[in-house]
Formats: C-alpha cells, sequence, structure tokens
C-alpha cells in the first residue's frame, strides 16, 4: 500500500505523521518505504538525525537520472537507505531538488516515481511525505500512491482549504491516477479542552467529509522527538500523542 500525505499548508504535521504511520508499519512487520519528496527535507532529518548531512544517493539523483541517457540506470535501490529503526528504509530528500523542478517538468517526469515503485517488489508499505506547495513533487507523489491522507491541523484557513484540496485529489484521480483515493483527514494538533476544534471537527463530520476518527493532539513532546529525530511512539510509547498515532495506524488498516 502506498500512502502520501498531502497538504498544501504549510506546519500541518505531513512529516510528522508520515514518519510516525512509517514506523508503526515497520514494527508491524511490513517492509517500509518513506519517501522524502519536500526539498526542505524535513522527514530526512526526522529520521536520520546528523547522518542525513551525509548521505549519499538521495531523491535528487534519483530524478537528475531520468534526465539523461543511462545504459545502466542505477534505479530506486541505489537511492534508498536504512534507517535507524528496523525495517524502515529512506528515500531522501535534498535542498538541490528544487533546481531540477524546472527540467523534470519539461520533459514530462510525472510518472517517474510511480514506475520505479511499480518495478520494486521490496516494499509492503510506502509512505511518501509532500512539500507544502503543489508542484511537480506533490503531483510525483499524488500519482505514485494509492490512498491519500490529509492533515487537518483545526485552523479556520486549513478548513477553507480542505475543499480545494479534496477537489484536486479527484482531478488527479481523473486525469493521471484511478487507484487515488482520499482515505481520510487526520485531525492534528486537536486541543480536547478547547471548544473550537470539537465545533470545527463536527462540522467538517457535518458535511460528510472522510474525517477519520483517531485525532492527534498537540504536544511539546512531539518538538523534542524531532530534535532527538526519534519518531514519538519509538520516544515514548505510553505519551498520549503514541497511543494516538497507534489508533490512527489501527484504523488506517482495519
Amino acid at each position: 500500500m502506498r500512502r502520501v500525505i498531502f497538504n498544501q499548508k504549510g506546519g500541518v504535521g505531513k512529516s510528522t505523521i508520515a514518519c510516525n504511520l512509517a514506523f508503526l508499519s515497520a514494527t508491524a512487520g511490513r517492509r517500509t518505504l518513506l519517501v522524502d519528496l519536500d526539498p526542505q527535507a524535513n522527514s530526512t532529518q526526522y529520521l536520520m538525525g546528523a547522518a542525513a548531512q551525509e548521505i549519499e544517493g538521495t531523491l535528487f539523483d534519483f530524478f537528475k537520472e531520468s534526465l539523461s541517457f543511462t545504459v545502466f540506470p542505477k534505479g530506486l535501490d541505489s537511492c534508498t537507505h536504512p534507517s535507524p529503526f528496523e525495517g524502515l528504509d529512506l528515500l531522501p530528500s535534498h535542498p538541490q531538488l528544487s533546481d531540477l523542478m524546472g527540467q523534470l517538468e519539461s520533459r514530462y517526469k510525472f510518472r517517474r516515481l510511480k514506475d520505479a515503485l511499480d518495478e520494486s517488489d521490496r516494499y509492503d508499505a510506502v509512505f511518501l511525505d509532500t512539500p507544502p506547495a503543489f508542484n511537480f513533487y506533490t503531483l510525483s507523489a499524488l500519482i505514485a500512491a494509492q490512498r491519500c491522507l490529509i492533515p487537518f491541523d483545526c485552523d479556520d484557513f486549513s478548513r477553507r482549504a480542505l475543499y480545494g484540496l479534496m477537489q484536486r485529489v479527484v482531478e488527479i484521480q481523473q486525469d493521471h491516477n484511478r487507484e487515488l483515493t482520499v482515505e481520510g483527514i487526520v485531525v492534528n494538533h486537536f486541543q480536547e479542552r478547547a471548544r473550537l476544534p470539537h465545533l470545527m471537527v463536527a462540522e467538517l463530520e457535518a458535511e460528510g467529509l472522510p474525517v477519520l476518527k483517531s485525532y492527534l493532539s498537540h504536544s511539546v513532546k512531539i518538538r523534542e522527538s524531532h530534535q532527538r529525530a526519534v519518531p514519538i511512539v519509538k520516544l515514548a510509547p505510553s505519551h498520549k500523542v503514541s497511543k494516538e498515532f497507534r489508533a490512527l495506524y489501527e484504523e488506517l488498516e482495519a
């Protein structure tokens, strides 16, 4: 199963959600790959820490190779690396991805990632983390994925943007990827004691939007997990947010 974490708004928790779900997938015994398509490389740094700066062979190299003829292409495998967490591999990002975008768009390489994943049988589960913008890399991820998770951070701007995001997924489905479906809206940064998040979520549910039942709370512990480069479900397994992540993962796999 390939899942893309998609939202054009920054700060909604895409990388945190992608990394923690990928970690849970690996601990469940699935051969798991996380693909970091964001030039900011937040997922890469979250999983690899300081070692992220020393990685040779990244998504940049994978896409750059597609722009020229190569008799013996290295392909996807040469750019994937074991993370410090058993069963979880990473296709890391690189800041130079931004420099390649124009060339990749003009050569219409939108299906390159999907084709490479289709050709590989190494992984049971793939999670794709996307940039906070709709660009070549976001579209590549949506074309490569089968299911889409949309983080929602209980903000009015995010709520207004949801309808556009849902429509965008429908357009990708119709034009590029018949397999793609919205698996659910992930409520993130939820504050149990605040009235507004409850009202917002209730309104989304009343409108028939596919809101997942497992909410993720706001917590400073997540920032600590970022700083220590350890998914929160590993760093603090008994923490409330870790339990919420496990509930979310179980809901998705039910």
